[in-house]
């Protein structure tokens, strides 16, 4: 069995945001999709989650206070953790180090959802393996970014270009070597 893979499924504006200025997702859900851009089928191979404290909260609120990945592993990083609830980590650790760990395990894929802190964190070192990002066909003039701002190159290979509605959607491998 080979090394899990970490996947960044994730979707941002076409100038390269994940939130808006209010730190919302409510412009995503005005676009016009006819599925759900592989979500059901993506989702499927994922049995551990990883978000920020804030993208947590985010989804928390979003959803009524009901975790929507309940099903997963997850770990919340936070500097302020708290005592675990279920299948829910909340962790001060460094994110790369929780992955590296991770990554030695058996299981299936890692699920970085955000926010674009944890993501530099792991860019940084080199622990991305896939990014599957929809591009929005709307312009934010500010939020949070996908991608701070990168410390090193790192290459990538694109694997495949779809389309889900007004969604477009590129997926990207790590180039290894």
């Amino acid at each position: 069995m080979g090394e899990r893979k970490v996947v960044c499924y994730i979707a941002q504006s076409l100038d390269g945001y994940i939130a808006d200025k209010e730190e919302t997702l409510d412009w995503l859900l005005d676009v016009e999709m006819e599925g759900d851009a592989g979500y059901g089928e993506f989702i499927d191979t994922v049995d551990t989650v990883l978000l920020g404290r804030r993208t947590y909260e985010w989804v928390m609120a979003h959803e009524g206070g009901k975790f929507p990945y309940a099903d997963q592993r997850s770990y919340v990083f936070t500097s302020r953790p708290k005592e675990d609830e279920g299948q829910i980590a909340f962790t001060s650790e460094d994110p790369a180090s929780v992955v590296k760990k991770l990554k030695q395990q058996p299981g299936g894929t890692i699920w970085p959802v955000g926010g674009s802190l944890l993501l530099e964190s792991l860019l940084q070192e080199d622990l991305i393996d896939e990014f599957i990002i929809s591009i929005a066909p709307v312009t934010l003039g500010g939020g949070i970014p996908l991608f701070q701002k990168a410390q090193r190159r790192l290459d990538f290979t694109l694997e495949s270009v779809g389309q889900d509605g007004q969604i477009a959607q590129v997926h990207y491998v790590r180039q290894r070597n």
